[in-house]
């Protein structure tokens, strides 16, 4: 045996061995002293920046984490009202209530709210006193990961209604439709397959139109967002016609899988939309003026991180979800930031509860602006929302303008929206990099060690063959 090449081999074993440890080292670190700490429950939630106080509460409905129908306990689902100075108000968890998700949650008249959770059984939707933490009353569909519903002023539920599969037709059954508590009957339906062709979307799947959004915007009008057709629309509770359409199925220039679109007038009375363009990673507010809508105002784009609401406030600011940035921010039409609440875990919805659901504000063409602006005034607590870059922004910009910049952006985008799912709670997004990379090391490393004992390897497996033999 050539002692000088087993020495060789053993410095390098030295080397990978100091360069795994430190990959780890930062997560060791973060283990012992954890970048998550606080009360139960409240944990992940804290201000950002706060220029300017909110006018009122802000309630949050954050998705949480699942795994085949289980929740965490450590990521739950979560409702947090938030105080105007940006401190938590209270929690509700829903974990310990049998919700797995929280999506949708709107402030009613009454000052209650109203919630949509999902859990393995189906869709549980409540009216909940903010202040007593109580139901006032719930129901149950048979339905599974509703994103939203909306309680009609005659007391109604209005109900998108996702993931509808016929297995009996091989068929999408997705549709929206309005269920009378008073009789417990369903009294009105519309149904996509209906409206559009099977190949839209590539044809019939379980979760054809992926509707994650309706909201009554007049007597008899419904404004409704089939996420995966990448467009909003307005149907015609009458005629059961499509009064409206924004963007088209494929045209990701306009709309990529987009979030809870708003509906808004102009002062000159033209239609406004304004929505979370989630895929796209920025919102947008399109204005229909004649017979074609028009990019108004678009901020965030690839600042963003999979946004997934965004409501005109009466102030003309903005309150986005930024949901994989795990914050809700408020920005000036120019996008500063004046207001930002970190709030791990998946936010879905916010609402300033003052101002009631949705966007009431002004349009940006009121407002006399236009154009593409950049986010700024982050407090920047998770790592690439403040003047720090994250770990997919520092892929994307390394590859950017060569051959695998295509490759690199898709790597990107699929890690920013996974790993903040599986990331340790105590652990922070550049920690969890270095962890990933040191297990890629130490696994090349077991990989070569077996390359260069296959000799030895092979000699005793036919050895063990031989005695069987």
């Amino acid at each position: 045996m050539d002692l000088r090449s087993v020495s060789r081999r053993n410095l390098v074993r030295v080397v990978v061995l100091c360069c795994v440890l430190g990959l780890f080292l930062p997560a060791l670190g973060q283990a012992v002293v954890p970048e998550e700490s606080g009360t139960p429950g409240t944990v992940g939630l804290e201000p950002g920046t706060v220029e300017s106080e909110a006018n009122g509460s802000t309630v949050v409905g954050i998705q949480g984490f699942h795994f085949e129908g289980q929740g965490s306990t450590k990521k739950p689902a979560r409702l947090v009202s938030v105080a105007p100075n940006g401190s938590t108000e209270w929690v509700y968890d829903g974990t310990s209530r049998g919700a797995v998700w929280f999506y949708d949650v709107d402030p009613l008249p009454n000052g209650n709210l109203l919630v949509v959770s999902t859990n393995p059984r189906g869709t549980t939707v409540f009216e909940l006193d903010p202040e007593t933490r109580e139901r006032a009353w719930t129901e149950t569909f048979d339905i599974h990961d509703t994103h939203d519903v909306e309680k009609l002023p005659n007391g109604d539920l209005l109900v998108a209604n996702m993931r509808q599969w016929n297995e009996s037709t091989g068929r999408s059954d997705d549709r929206v439709f309005v269920y009378n508590r008073s009789t417990e009957e369903i009294d009105w339906e519309w149904t996509f397959r209906n409206h559009y062709p099977e190949s839209t979307d590539g044809g019939y799947s379980e979760d054809w139109t992926h509707v994650n959004d309706v909201e009554r915007i007049a007597e008899g009008q419904y404004l409704v967002s089939p996420r995966n057709f990448d467009q909003a629309i307005v149907i015609n509770r009458s005629t059961k016609e499509i009064d409206y359409q924004l963007g088209s199925d494929g045209d990701h220039s306009v709309m990529n899988e987009q979030h809870n679109p708003d509906w808004l007038l102009s002062e000159e009375g033209n239609p406004v939309i304004l929505v979370a363009d989630s895929e796209n990673d920025r919102v947008v507010e399109y204005e229909k003026r004649g017979d074609e809508w028009e990019r108004v105002w678009e901020v965030g784009t690839d600042q963003l991180s999979w946004p997934r609401d965004a409501d005109r406030l009466p102030n003309g600011n903005t309150l986005i979800t930024d949901s994989l940035n795990h914050r809700v921010i408020e920005v000036t039409p120019e996008g500063r930031i004046v207001w930002e609440y970190y709030a791990t875990w998946g936010p879905y919805d916010a609402e300033r509860v003052a101002h009631g659901g949705g966007s009431n504000g002004p349009t940006m063409s009121d407002q006399g602006v236009s154009g593409e602006y950049r986010i700024h005034g982050s407090a920047g607590l998770i790592a690439g929302t403040g003047d720090s870059m994250t770990f997919s922004a520092a892929v994307r910009n390394t590859f950017a303008g060569t051959p695998l910049s295509g490759v690199a952006s898709e790597f990107a985008t699929t890690w920013a929206h996974v790993t903040p799912w599986i990331r340790p709670v105590w652990m922070g997004p550049w920690a969890f990099v270095s962890a990933v990379l040191g297990a890629l090391v130490v696994l090349g490393w077991l990989v070569a060690e077996l390359v260069l004992a296959r000799g030895r390897v092979l000699e005793a497996f036919e050895r063990v063959r031989g005695s069987w033999g």
